[in-house]
């Protein structure tokens, strides 16, 4: 069943099959608990990257003006 989806997903489109497709997909609306769930997304995104970009400008600012 799941690798009859995948091979489903291999195949060429056509253009009309791809047309109907995207179709679809622009009048998707988001559900309910979308947004909520998209910014719990970007915290878990950027979070570390922000804790460890503060980390590494204040251990420079450490090292030249605090030792």
């Amino acid at each position: 069943m799941l690798a009859e989806k995948f091979k489903s997903l291999l195949k060429k489109k056509t253009p009309e099959q791809l047309d109907t497709h995207y179709n679809e997909m622009e009048k998707a609306e988001p559900e309910k608990g979308d947004f909520l769930a998209m910014v719990i997304a970007a915290f878990i995104t950027f979070l570390p990257v922000l804790i460890v970009t503060l980390a590494v400008i204040f251990g420079v600012i450490w090292l030249f003006f605090g030792r």
